[in-house]
């Protein structure tokens, strides 16, 4: 559990988390509601204040169901979904992995706009058929903030819904996911800009409040968008990269060979990386070259290689024809010092050094 976080319950079988900062922004709503909730139904006292907190949380459980439109449809297409968390600013949805097609992308990103819309227009509708009173006012700012949050977030840029649907609109056409988006994070940077110059210019009504969430909207968007286009820089060099051509030689050697005779057989094949096998000749262990570096010349000749290697796991292993692609992914979900290549057959095709990578990507960037 991240700290400052808060699990209020499940949906679609994903933990429900509430950031400490919506108390904040829960207050906040309920002070700006109390003069309007007195000119509704004055007399109430301290409750117009309970009135605006119960419509800050009638307002979240929409942005909640918002997130979980999100959530059912990206289940729907098999992502896992980890979280659903709230916080001041809405809420967000943890989804593992990137969409595989255009289309998965489009419909994962544009129902949670349309679910704010429809509830929206579902309460607008109430709206005509509820006598005034305290139920008709929050029934009003429920169809008013949720028609605002489905259309605001339709806006073509990342890191907004509508972001993510130019981006599968740009990917359909271009072919490229990168391309789609290289275009939605330029334009959540240039509505950032526009949010940015709004916050200014409303200073001149002496207003504090309007600039300063102006001021936090235009921040939220412009590193939304920026993060997009620093992954995507990534995506790119990483699918121009040849993962095996990076590969070092796997020297195999026994678990028990001492450490010493183990570096020293290395050397003389001209081996990068050595791994242990067990007696039928499956690897069992890779060893970690910085924890091998760390014993002392002293001592090598003691220590036992499987000392200093780690199990190998399926999170460790990749085919011998890995794309750059899905090393970036096994990076993003298993990140490891070094992996072991395989070949079909489960032979040891080489060790991939992750510092290499990262070397080379860094060259060519």
């Amino acid at each position: 559990m991240p700290r400052g976080m808060f699990r209020i319950g499940q949906i679609a079988g994903s933990d429900v988390l509430v950031s400490g900062s919506w108390f904040l922004i829960a207050g906040l709503i309920a002070l700006i509601m109390a003069p309007r909730v007195d000119q509704v139904q004055s007399g109430l006292g301290v409750w117009k204040y309970v009135v605006g907190l119960a419509f800050a949380i009638a307002l979240y459980l929409a942005v909640l169901l918002h997130e979980a439109s999100h959530a059912v449809v990206a289940r729907r297409f098999g992502f896992r979904v980890h979280s659903i968390t709230l916080h001041f600013l809405g809420g967000a949805t943890a989804i593992e992995g990137e969409a595989q097609r255009p289309r998965q992308e489009f419909w994962i990103a544009v129902v949670g706009p349309l679910t704010s819309i429809l509830v929206g227009a579902g309460a607008l509708g109430l709206w005509f058929v509820i006598p005034e009173g305290l139920l008709r006012l929050v029934v009003e700012g429920l169809a008013g903030a949720n028609l605002l949050i489905g259309v605001l977030n339709l806006v073509p840029g990342l890191p907004l819904d509508g972001g993510r649907v130019l981006k599968a609109g740009v990917w359909a056409v271009t072919g490229r996911v990168e391309t789609g988006t290289t275009v939605a994070a330029w334009g959540g940077r240039v509505l950032a800009l526009l949010v940015g110059a709004w916050a200014l210019w409303s200073t001149q009504f002496g207003s504090i409040t309007s600039p300063l969430i102006l001021g936090i909207v235009a921040i939220f968007l412009w590193t939304g968008a920026s993060q997009a286009l620093a992954v995507s820089q990534i995506s790119r060099q990483f699918g121009r990269l040849d993962p095996v051509r990076l590969a070092r030689r796997g020297l195999a050697v026994a678990p028990d060979l001492p450490l010493a005779e183990a570096v020293r057989r290395a050397r003389e094949a001209e081996a990068g990386g050595i791994v242990t096998v067990t007696s039928d000749g499956r690897p069992s262990g890779l060893v970690n070259e910085d924890a091998a570096r760390a014993v002392p010349e002293e001592r090598r000749p003691w220590v036992p290689v499987s000392s200093v290697a780690h199990a190998i796991g399926p999170e460790r292993t990749l085919p011998a024809d890995v794309s750059g692609a899905a090393l970036l992914e096994t990076l993003r979900h298993n990140p490891a010092t070094e992996y072991l290549l395989l070949n079909p057959d489960g032979s040891v095709y080489g060790v991939l050094v992750t510092s290499d990578v990262l070397r080379l990507v860094r060259r060519s960037g």
